[in-house]
């Protein structure tokens, strides 16, 4: 019964910060996030080459 409380009791305890976790890793990609030289293309969903002339 002891083992099992404190399982749980550590188990509740490092919830919070295994859901901070997750939700730290995902970035969100727009076009200002884009390098010099290259723009958003909204079709693809991701950052293109800006052709030269």
């Amino acid at each position: 019964m002891k083992t099992t409380l404190t399982a749980a009791v550590i188990a509740l305890m490092l919830l919070p910060s295994v859901a901070m976790a997750q939700c730290s890793g995902a970035k969100e990609i727009t076009a200002s996030s884009c390098k010099e030289g290259m723009t958003w293309d909204q079709a693809k969903g991701e950052c293109t080459l800006t052709p030269t002339t």
